[in-house]
């Protein structure tokens, strides 16, 4: 028996006949399918935990918390609901057509998928999709990380021992193989990663008309208003930004407040810092690492963009920058210019509300735009004057874990969305049906 990995046109060939037998259309496969992943999940989750602490120097605690039982979640909430969300809706029908005329939507799957996963949460970012596209009842080819080689191992070896494999595929490899894999016909591509490469995807797809959802990153920032209590926003600016040391896409990229708000957050910054890791950041379990080299000097080269409240310092051997956050940042310093993806957070002073909404108008819609406010009025502004893909108020991240939200960006920040029902829709075509008896 031949060791050759699969072409990907084989693969993709492969994977459409089984779709064309209809054997992933009904409800008990794609149940069956997702309870099947559960158990990898759980059976497994230790064998994924240290594969993400390989990658990422993520903790167990943190593995489990923001990628095993995350995907469990949405697994279970999915599983809870697919019955009702594939009921057929009726749809009124006009006079003209008579009273025997009846109208329905219905799901049908899109037939066979690619999900491209990014390295920043290579397990969670991979199979979060996936609940959806078998839930949708679709075959699917899952392009994990190369940049996360352990997890990219770990998922190529357990997803084939427990999933259908005439149905789902699993290809690892870097830039030749997603090229490869691109520019095969599929009937829905999932990205998630930078906007760079979300273009290069979407060109591809644009060759055989291939619908896309691009979820990508961007620089989301924070408004903190004056008049709030410092000490609860800074912890929860701290726990969101340097989860995952920062390598998290709707992580908190920088603050916008006033200069008075700023000089009082600063040393409030400092505290939650040290609550969170210690004096010692490097030695906190709980703390990760950056992805590799080349992250690491990027990041490093933007340490300089401002005056050092906490943190600054790093270490390249172990790919360890602490967590910082820089003051006075000028706003077309090199750390404003790209989103940061890491564990640096700069604050930007601003006069007011008035001029942070103009400054967040000026630039690139993000992924998430966060607001720290008592006033119902400064809430109500920010919701009404900017655009972005998800509003938080209060707490950064959380509305990716409420699965009955969708989540997904706008403008440079994506398109299309994901979670829960939205995932259902993502990977479905509904479909108008109508019926007119002939007799």
């Amino acid at each position: 028996m031949s060791n050759t990995p699969e072409q990907p046109a084989a693969t993709v060939a492969r994977l459409r006949a089984t779709f064309r037998t209809g054997r992933t259309k009904p409800v008990e496969w794609r149940t069956g399918q997702l309870r099947r992943l559960r158990e990898m999940l759980t059976e497994q989750g230790p064998e994924l935990a240290a594969a993400l602490h390989a990658d990422l120097g993520k903790s167990r605690t943190e593995a489990y918390r923001t990628e095993i039982d995350f995907t469990v979640r949405e697994i279970d909430h999915t599983l809870d609901r697919l019955d009702d969300w594939l009921r057929p809706e009726p749809a009124p029908v006009p006079a003209h057509l008579g009273d025997d005329a009846t109208a329905w939507t219905q799901y049908d799957p899109l037939g066979v998928v690619l999900v491209i996963a990014p390295w920043n949460y290579p397990a969670q970012l991979l199979l979060s999709p996936m609940v959806g596209a078998l839930a949708a009842g679709n075959a699917i080819v899952a392009k994990p990380s190369e940049l996360a080689p352990a997890t990219s191992a770990a998922l190529a070896q357990l997803l084939p021992a427990y999933l259908d494999t005439d149905a789902v595929a699993v290809v690892e490899g870097g830039v030749p193989e997603t090229t490869a894999l691109l520019a095969e016909r599929f009937d829905h591509v999932f990205y998630t990663g930078n906007g760079a490469v979300g273009r290069v995807v979407m060109r591809a797809a644009a060759e055989h008309l291939t619908p896309v959802t691009l979820e990508l990153g961007g620089k989301s920032p924070v408004f903190v208003d004056r008049d709030t209590d410092l000490t609860v926003v800074a912890d929860r600016l701290a726990r969101g930004k340097f989860l995952n040391a920062g390598q998290t896409c709707v992580a908190p990229d920088y603050v916008l407040t006033d200069p008075q708000t700023a000089a009082a957050l600063e040393p409030a910054l400092t505290g939650a810092v040290e609550a969170l890791y210690g004096k010692d950041p490097q030695a906190c379990e709980e703390y990760g690492r950056i992805v590799n080299e080349r992250h690491f000097d990027r990041l490093t080269a933007l340490l300089d963009s401002g005056r050092t409240v906490v943190g600054g310092d790093s270490d390249r051997t172990a790919k360890y920058i602490a967590p910082t956050v820089l003051a006075d940042v000028d706003p077309e310093s090199p750390v404003m210019r790209e989103e940061i993806f890491g564990p640096v957070l700069p604050i930007v002073t601003v006069a007011g509300l008035d001029e942070a909404i103009d400054f967040i108008n000026d630039r690139d819609k993000p992924l998430a735009l966060y607001v720290f406010s008592e006033s119902e009025d400064t809430r109500r502004r920010v919701a009404a004057e900017t655009s972005s893909g998800g509003l938080g108020h209060g707490l950064p991240l959380a509305h990716l874990t409420v699965s009955d939200l969708p989540f997904g960006g706008v403008g440079e920040s994506g398109t299309g969305n994901y979670h829960g029902r939205y995932s259902l829709e993502t990977f479905s075509h509904r479909k108008a049906v109508l019926d007119k008896p002939l007799s």
